[in-house]
C-alpha cells in the first residue's frame, strides 16, 4: 500500500470537516472490513483516511419512548445482535446477523460502514428497507434524513455526498407486524448470497393487509417488488396467491449475473424465495436457502 495520512477526529464535526466533497481519495474508515481489502487489492488508493472509531456518542443503540431502535452508526454488528431490545422488538434482525459474514467481521464492522459501502450483496440494506428505516446524516451543511430505501444509487454508490457521513440509523416500532429474511447461498451460510429477500407484512392470521418486499443481492442494490406487493396486498397467503406473488417478482426484477449465478438463474430464485419469505414471515416455514 502506498502512504497516506490517517487523521483521527473526536467528534463527528471534526471528522466532517476533515472530508472533502472534492477529493475521491479522501473516505472516512470505520471497521474497515471493505475498505482495507480494496486498499491491499490496489483497487482504492487514499490520500487521507478519517478513523472514526474515536468519535465519541455514535455508537449506541436505544430503544425510543415510542418503540422505534436508534443506532449509532459506529455501533458494530456483533453489539447490534447482542441488544435485547433487537433481538426482543426487532428479532428479524437479529437473525439476519447470525448468517451475516462471520463473528470476526461483526466485531468491527460498523451499521454505518455496513450501509455506506453500498455493497448489494448485504444482507441488512433490504431488511432494513422493508422495516421502513431511515438514515440521519450529517454534513457540513447541516443534518438531513434518508430513507434506507432511497440511500442507494447504484452498484456501490449512495446518495451521500462525500462530505457527508450517516450518524445514525432509525428503525420505526415494527409493533404486530411479522417480518422475515431469506437469503440464497452458493457455499456456506455465512457466504455472501445470491439473493436476498426482505418481507415485513401487516397480516391477520393468513390476510395481508399490507406488505413490503425487498430483493437484493440478484440485483445492482436493493429493489422494492412493487408488483409482488400489489398482489399480496388485500389477500390470503395461500399458495395460489404466493404463486401470483413470485411470478409478478419474477416478472418485474432485472436480475444481474456474477460469480453466483446467471441473471436466469437469479429469477427463477427470485420467483421461489418471493414465496418461502412470505411463508417464513407468517411461520409457516422456514426459507433459509443453499444453491447447488
Amino acid at each position: 500500500m502506498i502512504p497516506f495520512e490517517l487523521a483521527e477526529p473526536r467528534s463527528l464535526e471534526e471528522a466532517i470537516a476533515l472530508l472533502d466533497g472534492a477529493d475521491d481519495t479522501v473516505r472516512p474508515i470505520a471497521g474497515g472490513t471493505a475498505l482495507m481489502l480494496m486498499m491491499k487489492a490496489g483497487v482504492f488508493r487514499p490520500t487521507r483516511l478519517i478513523a472514526l472509531r474515536r468519535v465519541a456518542g455514535e455508537n449506541g443503540i436505544d430503544l425510543a419512548a415510542d418503540g422505534s431502535l436508534h443506532i449509532g452508526a459506529l455501533a458494530t454488528l456483533s453489539a447490534l445482535g447482542r441488544t435485547p431490545a433487537v433481538r426482543e422488538g426487532f428479532p428479524v434482525i437479529a437473525q439476519t446477523l447470525r448468517t451475516l459474514s462471520n463473528v470476526r467481521v461483526r466485531n468491527v464492522a460498523t451499521i454505518g460502514g455496513n450501509l455506506a459501502h453500498a455493497d448489494p450483496h448485504m444482507d441488512l440494506p433490504p431488511v432494513l428497507a422493508a422495516l421502513g428505516a431511515q438514515v440521519r446524516v450529517a454534513g457540513p451543511k447541516g443534518e438531513r434524513t434518508v430513507a434506507v430505501e432511497n440511500l442507494f444509487a447504484g452498484y456501490y454508490e449512495t446518495v451521500l455526498a462525500r462530505n457527508e457521513l450517516i450518524a445514525q440509523v432509525i428503525v420505526p416500532p415494527l409493533g404486530a407486524k411479522r417480518a422475515a429474511y431469506a437469503k440464497v447461498t452458493t457455499r456456506s451460510a455465512d457466504d455472501w448470497p445470491a439473493l436476498g429477500i426482505a418481507v415485513v407484512l401487516d397480516a391477520q392470521g393468513l390476510n395481508v393487509r399490507t406488505a413490503d418486499v425487498f430483493v437484493s443481492a440478484a440485483t445492482e442494490k436493493p429493489i422494492r417488488l412493487k408488483a409482488a406487493e400489489a398482489v399480496l396486498r388485500g389477500a390470503e397467503a395461500n399458495e395460489t396467491n404466493l404463486s401470483r406473488a413470485g411470478e409478478a417478482a419474477a416478472g418485474e426484477v432485472e436480475t444481474t449475473a456474477d460469480a453466483r449465478g446467471s441473471a436466469s438463474y437469479k429469477q427463477e430464485l427470485v420467483r421461489v424465495f418471493v414465496k418461502r419469505a412470505v411463508r417464513k414471515a407468517l411461520g409457516l416455514g422456514d426459507a433459509q436457502g443453499r444453491a447447488g
